[in-house]
């Protein structure tokens, strides 16, 4: 008898401590909360037709990876008409040292006269008119050429400004043409496809939302009393409910805290009662593939 009572007092501390095992999980929660992802929406950026967008919900996306594009020929063809009249401006510039050439040999075929007639003027076998007739005629010739050459300038800026003009449109079709291609921001998860190939492509209309999976955060809220627990960068023990008594334990580290208080959400619980104002945080988890987002967790610091 005293033999079969051993036993059984064996079996039940054993039975105890698996109850208890838990997978180091329980221990009261400090606070709970819900896994989330970061998400961005991607949206077009281009107008025309989607013509490719090669993706599912579930499709798992790198950084930069080019998924599809909205139809770009409108654009070329625009872009081949204003490479067009950049080409038709640029041959109306001036090459102004070609146009003043001929000026410019007139007054140096007048300087050599003047020479010339200064010399005959010293042997007495020219007059000062002849000399000074001279004269007048090179001032006038490089006042023309001045004038010339001052509206051959201001002829060639209005034309510069006019290419500028023409190469910054150029530019924009270039850039609209790059987003025209559609690529996902950030390495992660088609969450939802908002839109299908031959469909409209509008600025702002989203396209898709992708989700990082790899590193989710659980979303906990504190009271004041706790803060005073905790600070940036702590590592702490999370716990992930996978329904029933299941369920696993992550270390996790507090990545943000919350500088404004909030009434507790009515699908959280804190250890105070729900009317009592408490502070958002968010810690930092690595997902190894099991954690989803919306699933619960506790967290213990």
């Amino acid at each position: 008898m005293k033999h079969f009572l051993q036993i059984f007092v064996a079996i039940g501390v054993a039975s105890v401590c698996a109850c208890n095992s838990g997978g180091g999980r329980r221990q009261k929660a400090d606070a709970s909360g819900v896994f989330e992802a970061t998400e961005v929406v991607v949206s077009a950026q281009a107008s025309g037709l989607i013509m490719q967008l090669d993706i599912e919900e579930g499709t798992l996306l790198m950084a930069g990876q080019q998924i599809g594009y909205i139809d770009t020929i409108p654009l070329y063809l625009k872009k081949l008409q204003l490479s067009a009249s950049l080409k038709a401006v640029e041959s109306r510039k001036t090459d102004i040292p070609k146009q003043i050439a001929a000026i410019n040999a007139q007054i140096s075929t007048q300087q050599h006269e003047l020479q010339r007639f200064e010399h005959l003027l010293l042997a007495n076998a020219a007059n000062q008119k002849q000399v000074d007739d001279i004269r007048a005629s090179i001032n006038v010739l490089e006042k023309q050429l001045a004038a010339q050459t001052d509206l051959l300038q201001n002829s060639n800026k209005s034309i510069t400004q006019e290419l500028l003009a023409l190469e910054m449109q150029i530019a924009q079709i270039d850039d609209q043409i790059v987003k025209s291609i559609i690529t996902c921001p950030i390495n992660g998860t088609v969450l939802v496809k908002y839109a299908e190939c031959a469909e409209l492509g509008l600025p702002g209309r989203a396209l898709f939302k992708v989700a990082d999976m790899e590193h989710l955060y659980l979303r906990a809220y504190l009271t004041s009393a706790q803060l005073s627990q905790i600070k940036l960068g702590q590592k702490v023990t999370v716990w992930a409910d996978f329904g029933e008594k299941e369920g696993k334990s992550y270390e996790g580290r507090l990545s943000w805290i919350s500088s404004r208080s909030e009434f507790t959400p009515k699908n959280i619980q804190t250890r105070n009662e729900r009317d009592n104002l408490v502070y958002a945080v968010k810690i930092a988890v690595p997902n190894d593939g099991y954690l989803k987002i919306g699933m619960y967790g506790e967290v213990r610091f």
